[in-house]
């Protein structure tokens, strides 16, 4: 419930931006993954989980997650992926493997390339602001700060999600290991490898850009899909610091988070085995 509660933020803002059409889409994305959760937990005899309110939270993150001018069968595709691949055919809650939103996002990235890139509405058209900063012009950073620009629904404010962010680290859902450490990595690897230097500028955009903050702080911090240890966290962080910088700077992508964030899910077994503590007296260390 809390992270609703934070995401709320980011959803509101991105119906302003976007308008009614966005609303619709959080809709029927959060449709799809209630329903397919119970229907999943009635047709196998599964204990029903959606008074948990995980299925509500991989639905509002998927949405936030898509263009607005999805189509909404599409959307609702992506809702069904998330909960029945990801996270059901696993075990369920606590046994995906990877954040489902983002594997939903993924999936459709790969299915529908020219229609989750369409970033183009009513009243924005063109490329996305970190489009226009990877080929070397200029963008507006007060207005990506704010959220007035093209991109996905829920990523283009980072006042609204930082907002967001405050209120679940001020709850003690999250804290910073993991998004501090993401954070700051992909800092130094921007004035690394950049070509820049320390750009307040260059790095401010790429902060506000895309769906780093919304991804440091909403789904790399699930608990289900980041270390468990401590010291694991912290190399979760700059991993994903350093995935995101090879993306952004040398993919053929302008964003690079989603497949970041999945791939270090991924990595998290090696790095838990790595930093997980050496046990003392009978069968370990002396």
């Amino acid at each position: 419930t809390a992270v609703v509660i934070a995401l709320l933020p980011a959803a509101g803002f991105g119906i302003y931006n976007f308008g009614p059409r966005a609303l619709a889409v959080m809709a029927v994305t959060i449709a799809s993954t209630v329903l397919t959760e119970l229907l999943f937990g009635w047709l196998w005899k599964k204990k029903i989980t959606i008074s948990d309110m995980s299925a509500v939270v991989t639905g509002l993150l998927l949405a936030l997650n898509l263009p607005v001018s999805i189509p909404l069968w599409m959307a609702a595709l992506g809702g069904v992926f998330a909960i029945l691949v990801v996270k059901m055919l696993f075990g369920g809650l606590g046994q995906n493997f990877m954040n489902p939103a983002l594997g939903a996002r993924c999936f459709l990235l790969i299915s529908y390339t020219s229609i989750m890139c369409n970033f183009n509405t009513d009243a924005y058209s063109g490329a996305t602001p970190l489009a226009q900063l990877k080929a070397g012009e200029n963008v507006d950073i007060l207005k990506m700060v704010i959220g007035k620009t093209a991109g996905t629904i829920g990523e283009t404010s980072m006042i609204a999600i930082v907002i967001g962010a405050c209120f679940l680290i001020l709850l003690g859902v999250i804290d910073l290991r993991v998004p501090g450490t993401y954070i700051v990595t992909f800092i130094v690897f921007l004035c690394l490898f950049g070509g820049r230097g320390f750009d307040p500028a260059f790095i401010s955009a790429h902060l506000a850009g895309g769906g780093l903050m919304l991804g440091a702080f909403f789904m790399a911090t699930d608990y289900v899909t980041r270390p468990i240890t401590i010291k694991g966290q912290y190399v979760y962080g700059i991993i994903l610091g350093v995935l995101t910088g090879l993306f952004r700077l040398f993919g053929g992508s302008a964003e690079g988070v989603s497949y970041a964030i999945i791939i270090s899910n991924l990595l998290v077994p090696l790095i838990e085995r790595v930093t997980l503590p050496k046990p003392f007296g009978k069968g370990g260390e002396k």
